[in-house]
């Protein structure tokens, strides 16, 4: 999978722009709590893919081509119009987003919805703040440190990622383990806000089907063919 850079008038709404490798290959779907974008650009066809709460082992299907733009915190919320409390492992086709259509973006997708969303109202920071909090703190923490409950806290979370803020936290856990550099694994584990190794290899084998130390050697589940 390569990375593109983001362009500047995206940076408030864009997290990342990848392309998938190539047809063949095999690939792993890590666990993510952003919403994403994908745009098949020879089929014409856009798709929303929710939070994926569990990693996906697939290899590439053949004539496959596109581009997946991952959301910050709460802007697909803004962009599609919709709460996001139903999107969490789902794939949804969509004809068009505000102010553009399908073969506005499968022209340049990147250009086409830099320039679309030039206008718009700069979007809600609360859920982003939010989720930075979350990281390496409680749920009650992170409220308190809000002004707000618990409670609000949750349906800020749902609406906003389709996530709870407990499950987008320990995805964002795991998530850390994968990005680590190589090293102790209790190192790691402390890193990543784990209260131990064994807490840490528990977490790990939930989402991504292997403890650590197998998924690193390359002992993966099997792949299977890419349907999405």
């Amino acid at each position: 999978m390569s990375s593109l850079d983001v362009p500047p008038g995206l940076l408030r709404w864009v997290a990342g722009i990848d392309v998938p490798t190539a047809a063949g290959s095999t690939a792993v779907d890590v666990p993510d709590h952003a919403t994403t974008l994908l745009l098949r650009s020879d089929k014409r066809e856009l798709i929303v893919m929710g939070p994926r709460t569990r990693a996906a082992y697939h290899v590439g299907a053949p004539s496959h081509s596109c581009v997946r733009i991952r959301m910050r915190p709460g802007r697909a919320q803004a962009l599609l119009g919709r709460p996001l409390r139903d999107l969490a492992d789902r794939v949804l086709p969509l004809r068009e987003l505000p102010g553009l259509d399908v073969d506005q973006l499968a022209a340049d997708p990147i250009a086409a919805l830099e320039e679309a969303l030039a206008d718009w109202p700069e979007p809600s920071v609360r859920l982003e703040e939010a989720a930075h909090l979350l990281v390496g703190a409680t749920v009650a923490t992170t409220a308190a440190q809000l002004h707000i409950g618990e409670r609000r806290l949750h349906t800020l979370f749902t609406a906003g990622t389709g996530l709870s803020p407990k499950h987008f936290a320990r995805i964002d856990r795991v998530r850390t383990v994968l990005a680590a550099d190589a090293g102790q694994w209790s190192d790691i584990a402390a890193t990543a806000g784990y209260y131990d190794q064994s807490h840490m290899t528990a977490e790990f084998r939930y989402f991504m089907g292997v403890p650590p130390a197998a998924f690193t050697a390359g002992r993966r589940p099997a792949a299977t063919p890419c349907t999405a």
